[in-house]
């Protein structure tokens, strides 16, 4: 099978977050294969019931890991082609990746080379649920290749991330009367406004923190003052937080409260001679990993603008050349000292 029939396969399984366990096992499928072809071994390590990571290793020296997640974000869409591309969910984030990476593998077993494995991840997606397991089941990996959507460029360096719910609470009351109640939505729409005010960092490598508002919600009818209010931000982080958080807590002070979810550090990242180099904004499974399977590097096909749309799709050749890219990544690092 080669990588573009194994990017389609795996573009019709769907794989949105928590529902990892059928592609997982098609994956782990193709391993044991492989393990049972050239020698080796192919495992499954739970994560949480019914949702595994998949590992195999060629070997007795593991060098370096391939890695890359498995889950995809919703909706799922299913593959098709055109001359030049495969489109469907996760043909670029990361379907494509894996099936280079497994393609990339059979190659360098064919010509004798060993000391490497892959690990696919349950939960990037969401909360890196794959990642942290992995990281407490480390393997004496001194490298992970990092597998996601970089236009097949080594990313230097990625932003972080910073995620809150921001609630804000009222009193109901007629909205012909507004004197009688105490607008939750109003106050939120302040804090958030303030927010946006807030002078964020930039880096010389990573560019500008950025913040979002993802989500709002609040409120039961038109005619009624709202009672209760929330949202969902987002920044993207370029170094340190602790600014930031007080800044933050500055613009809700009186008018709601910051619940922290989730904190990604940004990374600076290695290269390699040979290979062209870019940035990226998004976060990745890098951070969970904790440096337990190795100093991490980030590459894969495609480009993340496409990613969580629609039109998510991947070019063929593109595909081809990580295949080569992944080889050559593999070969050089098994050689360092």
């Amino acid at each position: 099978m080669d990588v573009l029939e194994l990017t389609r396969r795996l573009i019709d399984i769907e794989s949105i977050t928590g529902n990892e366990q059928e592609v997982g096992g098609y994956i782990y499928d193709c391993l044991l294969a492989m393990a049972r072809r050239f020698g080796g071994c192919a495992e499954r390590i739970e994560v949480e019931p019914n949702r595994h990571n998949v590992f195999a290793q060629f070997g007795d020296d593991l060098a370096v890991t391939l890695s890359t997640h498995m889950d995809t974000v919703p909706p799922f869409v299913p593959a098709r082609e055109d001359e030049c591309r495969i489109w469907g969910r996760g043909a670029c984030d990361t379907k494509g990746i894996i099936a280079a990476m497994i393609q990339a593998a059979e190659f360098l077993l064919e010509a004798g080379e060993r000391n490497f494995g892959l690990l696919f991840v349950v939960g990037e997606e969401r909360n890196s649920a794959g990642a942290y397991r992995a990281a407490q089941d480390p393997r004496g990996s001194r490298y992970l290749i990092n597998g996601e959507p970089t236009e097949n460029k080594l990313a230097l360096g990625s932003k972080g991330a910073l995620r809150y719910e921001v609630c804000a609470t009222g009193r109901m009351a007629h909205s012909a009367y507004p004197e009688l109640g105490d607008s939750a939505i109003h106050k939120l729409v302040d804090a958030l406004s303030e927010m946006r005010s807030i002078s964020l960092p930039s880096d010389p490598l990573l560019g500008p923190s950025t913040l979002n508002i993802g989500t709002l919600s609040g409120g039961r009818a038109p005619n009624v003052i709202a009672d209760r209010a929330s949202a969902e931000i987002l920044i993207r982080l370029v170094g340190d937080s602790t600014e930031i958080k007080a800044a933050l807590e500055r613009a809700v002070e009186g008018r709601a409260e910051l619940l922290e979810i989730l904190e990604i550090p940004a990374v600076r990242l290695g290269a390699i001679e040979g290979i062209e180099t870019t940035v990226v904004a998004f976060t990745t499974d890098i951070p969970a990993f904790g440096g337990q399977w190795g100093q991490p590097f980030l590459i894969g096909p495609g480009s993340i603008h496409v990613a969580h749309t629609l039109e998510e799709h991947v070019g063929k050749s593109a595909l081809v050349e990580a295949v080569g890219i992944y080889q050559n990544m593999v070969r050089q690092l098994c050689r360092r000292v």
